[in-house]
């Protein structure tokens, strides 16, 4: 699909919800059972690693990283979001954007991009494995979805190979 893909901004944020929710809804997307506000959002996620693919005035998919720890030697490893609207899943937009988040977080001196994804959402397991990504474990019965039923969380993370390397 020929979107393109900028950075998100604040106007961005009632498509962004939305495409979110869609995720929510799936119950293998995320743990989440509600939207943020924009401001909780906003102070969530890494502001120079945020990032929307649009065609025709129309958010398909957004990608954002949150910093995975505040002490200092973990500077350089964030954690990876991505969704996708339903209507425009498995057209590539995910490979497009993550593929740009990995260039975007290493302008930013970020080493290690990690995902925990529930074990059900093969499709994101499979988009971060053509990303680069690598399979480190299981997480067993990690968290319990809000309607009770237990799941495992899938630990996947991309090395840098052009920052952290000294």
């Amino acid at each position: 699909m020929n979107c393109t893909i900028e950075k998100m901004k604040k106007e961005h944020w009632e498509s962004v919800a939305k495409i979110y929710k869609e995720g929510i809804l799936t119950n293998k997307a995320t743990f989440q059972n509600s939207i943020p506000s924009w401001t909780e959002w906003d102070n969530s996620h890494i502001k120079e690693c945020r990032l929307v693919a649009i065609l025709d005035n129309e958010i398909l998919g957004w990608t954002a990283l949150s910093k995975v720890s505040s002490r200092c030697v973990y500077s350089g490893v964030a954690e990876v979001s991505i969704y996708i609207s339903e209507k425009y899943r498995g057209q590539g937009i995910g490979e497009k954007l993550l593929n740009q988040l990995i260039i975007e977080s290493e302008k930013h001196d970020f080493w290690t991009l990690q995902s925990g994804i529930i074990e059900e959402n093969v499709a994101s397991i499979n988009l971060h494995k053509k990303c680069g990504f690598r399979i480190l474990g299981t997480r067993e019965k990690v968290a319990k979805m809000s309607n009770g039923i237990w799941h495992n969380v899938i630990l996947m993370e991309r090395r840098s190979t052009t920052v952290g390397l000294e």
